[in-house]
């Protein structure tokens, strides 16, 4: 999955060329590259709790949605497809309607707080959640929703952007999960003193 052959269009490439960072890229475009995501990427994407999809419709516009939900809302199927159901949201069924006529999509999954970012290109389908039960039942979550339809992504290549210009960000749960580990730590380092006045109170007694 070369995400650089993918990517890198003619026009791409001719801008690469004026800019002198073409002979690096080509480089990489002749690189070859597992078929599918890795133990990596399939980590990262359990962890997260929401991602971008971009889509165009027939208009010609492209279109970003936020999509999120309880963490590893988004889950593998195999190495080279993901799939998540989709709950019932604002009704407007951009997203839903511009993968009826062009099914190409992109994925931004981010991780603020390690400054990570993985980008995908992928081909997306909806399908019934009646005629697909098993796979519903996978894509089941522990979460008060309600699903309407199950989006499909195909993956055709990803790639890892640099952490450069990326603000780490912490969610209510990051913090406290951080307060919690500095009151631990305090209340160990309170717990070690009194152990050793302790241990120093019984030294000057016996002597």
């Amino acid at each position: 999955m070369n995400y650089s052959r993918l990517a890198f269009t003619d026009t791409i490439k001719e801008i690469q060329e004026e800019q002198g960072s073409r002979h690096a890229y080509e480089r990489m475009e002749r690189m070859e590259l597992p078929d599918g995501l890795s133990y990596r990427e399939m980590s990262f994407i359990q962890e997260r709790d929401s991602f971008y999809m971009a889509s165009f419709g027939e208009n010609g516009f492209p279109y970003i949605q936020h999509r999120g939900g309880p963490k590893g809302f988004l889950k593998m199927i195999d190495v080279k497809t993901l799939a998540f159901l989709d709950f019932t949201g604002n009704k407007q069924y951009i997203s839903t309607g511009n993968v009826k006529t062009h099914k190409k999509v992109a994925l931004i999954l981010m991780d603020y707080v390690n400054r990570a970012r993985l980008k995908i290109y992928a081909k997306a389908e909806t399908v019934s959640l009646k005629e697909n039960r098993e796979l519903a039942e996978k894509l089941e979550l522990d979460y008060d929703y309600k699903a309407e339809r199950i989006f499909i992504f195909h993956i055709k290549a990803f790639d890892w952007n640099c952490p450069q210009h990326i603000t780490p960000r912490y969610s209510f749960e990051d913090v406290a999960k951080m307060n919690q580990e500095r009151e631990d730590y305090i209340q160990e380092l309170e717990s070690q003193v009194e152990s050793l006045k302790q241990k120093l109170t019984n030294f000057n007694l016996d002597n």
